[in-house]
């Protein structure tokens, strides 16, 4: 087991160093096993964070994430945290004033994560395979950047599917509807 984790620790090592080195704008922390955002990554890319504008999380294990994050990156385009463990996100989420792509698909949400709805420059929002049943639709018609918002695989009521048609300006993906079962 200790010699997996220190795997992990190496292999996240690694892709921070090759980040800082090579100056890219990308972070890539995707499958990691992370159970956290590693709190000595902040100090070891001090010098490139306004520099990054994707970062994948993707397929690890985080519960939460921190306002510290949110507000290191605060240059970040895309975010990608589809498959964690992921129930609600930081108020400071409305701090990052040029995403335009976040992905929370196959995380634990019940509740669409309303800071989002502050996010003018967002076009993209990737919500599928989640638990929400209620969708702030009024608060998401008024982003005029939305194109496109993905709730497939959800438990939303049709109360949504009636409010959402003649409201949004964007795509919207929704599972299709199970037919009521005759009594």
């Amino acid at each position: 087991m200790q010699k997996r984790m220190g795997e992990a620790v190496a292999r996240v090592a690694r892709k921070v160093n090759d980040t800082v080195e090579n100056k890219t704008d990308s972070l890539d922390l995707a499958n990691c096993k992370l159970i956290a955002f590693p709190v000595g990554i902040y100090k070891a890319m001090r010098s490139v964070t306004e520099g990054i504008h994707h970062i994948s999380l993707a397929n690890n294990e985080l519960k939460s994430l921190t306002s510290r994050f949110v507000t290191t990156f605060s240059q970040l385009r895309e975010l990608n945290l589809a498959g964690n463990y992921l129930h609600r996100l930081p108020e400071e989420v409305t701090s990052l004033l040029h995403l335009q792509a976040i992905n929370l698909s196959r995380n634990r949400f019940r509740r669409f994560p309303e800071p989002l709805t502050a996010v003018t420059t967002l076009e993209t929002i990737n919500l599928e395979e989640n638990e929400i049943t209620e969708v702030p639709v009024e608060k998401l018609a008024t982003m005029a950047s939305l194109r496109s918002l993905n709730l497939q695989a959800n438990p939303v009521g049709p109360e949504v599917r009636l409010l959402v048609r003649p409201l949004v300006p964007f795509d919207l993906l929704l599972s299709p509807e199970e037919p009521i079962p005759k009594a």
